[in-house]
């Protein structure tokens, strides 16, 4: 079994330590890269492949030296075809020679062979679309996704699965069961995936099996009995600024398992472009409050 701090055999380091190093030495901002039409048209850029690359590549290039992460939205690369997801390609090999934390926000899940092919397209050595960690989905059980939790561990990557998202439509899965929720089964199943491979609760560190958590979703996590400290994974925030949470929100919502927050900010930093100088003011905006919340 990997020692905490390590995805495998060969030694390399876990997503979870990257990570968590990341949110130590940067703080815990995570910028999507969402290019809405809306923010391309925003920018005076087409709503094209050409416009999709240098949005992306410029947020990159802003918010690169600031966030612990980025997170490219792939629904916002494939509206464009093949043309986008090479774009995306692109992104994610800069990210790469950059250095910095990708997290692929694809949302996959499937069974079998699917899935399997799934983790091979965003998480192996080699692949074009390889991120350091990417978006799944566990709503055909949690199990479903071994081939990506297996493939992430075996390369040194991390998964984030939906547990509890801040959309109305999400509680009529997510909170069925009460006390027994689907969301609080989804959040043992990861707090266990993290022990399988050794994270040291005590120690402090980060697993490489996150959760999403809205972070709007207020009282949810008290009233479904969610331990998410437990979890010892990082929780992935989506809805900081434009969609109306503010650092102090996150604060109250995650209570101890605020350190394992990675805070993610989208339209509300990506509106202040496209000058390099406005985008990095915004998400530094962004991180001061985060870390004095």
């Amino acid at each position: 079994m990997p020692e905490a701090g390590t995805a495998d055999t060969a030694g390399r380091e876990s997503f979870g330590s990257r990570l968590g190093r990341a949110m130590a030495g940067r703080g815990p901002l995570c910028v999507g890269i969402d290019p809405h039409p809306a923010l391309l048209q925003g920018w005076g850029l087409n709503d094209d492949a050409a416009g999709l690359e240098r949005f992306s590549l410029t947020v990159l290039n802003a918010v690169g030296s600031l966030a612990a992460a980025v997170k490219p939205q792939v629904a916002l690369y494939e509206r464009h075809g093949s043309a986008g997801m090479a774009v995306l390609e692109r992104v994610l090999a800069a990210c790469a020679e950059a250095g910095v934390l990708s997290i692929a926000d694809a949302k996959r899940g499937d069974i079998g062979s699917t899935m399997a092919a799934y983790a091979d397209a965003w998480l192996r050595d080699g692949s074009a679309l390889a991120a350091d960690s990417v978006t799944l989905s566990p709503y055909l059980g949690f199990e479903s996704l071994r081939p990506a939790l297996d493939l992430a561990a075996e390369a040194g990557r991390g998964v984030f699965v939906l547990a509890l998202t801040s959309n109305p439509e999400g509680a009529s899965v997510q909170h069925v069961g009460g006390a027994d929720s689907v969301a609080r089964r989804i959040a043992r199943a990861a707090a266990a995936e993290n022990r399988r491979y050794g994270v040291d609760q005590d120690a402090g560190d980060l697993g490489s099996v996150g959760l999403v958590v809205g972070a709007t979703v207020g009282s949810a996590l008290t009233d479904l009995g969610l331990d998410l400290a437990a979890v010892r994974g990082p929780i992935l925030a989506p809805g900081l600024g434009a969609q109306g949470a503010t650092a102090a929100d996150l604060r109250r919502t995650f209570g101890s398992a605020y350190g394992q927050v990675l805070g993610t900010s989208s339209r509300d930093i990506l509106a202040a472009g496209p000058r390099i100088q406005d985008l990095r003011d915004a998400a530094q905006r962004t991180l001061e409050e985060l870390r004095t919340a």
